[in-house]
């Protein structure tokens, strides 16, 4: 159902994706729109290789989206260095594949909550999260990507590079 990546020597590890999701602070989430024209929003998000959260306001077209198609697609990029005399960049980069739902029970909503605070706000104070997600937990809208399929793929610089050093960097 996936394609197969075509230049497969640039294709990442399913270890190195995982990082670059790790590490990353936001990406764009690509979905059926209106009119069947794509809709790819930013957005920031939790998660990894598996489930990838996010949270959104209760309406608008992100959800409209959603209630029409559940397939969705979801990049992060994890480098991006232009090389201005090589007239290229050297980049690394992951894409999801897979459905989008709307959590709808408290529970799935709060797992989803407490996965996005400890993502962006890691050193605050447990007190101080809670507080934030008390404050927001009445119009939270939360969503769960299960993800079927995850590549990832870097240019032929970083590729070139690594090759040399004989494995990755």
């Amino acid at each position: 159902m996936f394609r197969a990546m075509r230049r497969k020597n640039q294709q990442l590890s399913l270890a190195e994706c995982e990082e670059i999701l790790r590490r990353g602070t936001s990406g764009v989430l690509a979905l059926a729109g209106d009119g069947g024209y794509p809709y790819a929003v930013p957005i920031s998000y939790a998660g990894g290789a598996e489930k990838l959260y996010f949270h959104c306001a209760r309406q608008g077209h992100k959800l409209d989206a959603i209630r029409r198609c559940a397939k969705a697609s979801f990049c992060v990029i994890g480098a991006d260095d232009v090389v201005p005399e090589k007239y290229t960049t050297r980049y690394r980069s992951v894409i999801a594949f897979g459905t989008v739902r709307i959590l709808e029970s408290d529970a799935e909503r709060r797992a989803a909550a407490e996965a996005l605070v400890e993502k962006y706000a890691p050193e605050e104070p447990q007190a101080s999260r809670e507080a934030e997600i008390a404050r927001y937990w009445d119009t939270l809208c939360a969503l769960e990507m299960t993800v079927e399929h995850l590549t990832g793929k870097e240019g032929l610089e970083l590729t070139l590079a690594r090759e040399a050093a004989g494995g990755r960097e």
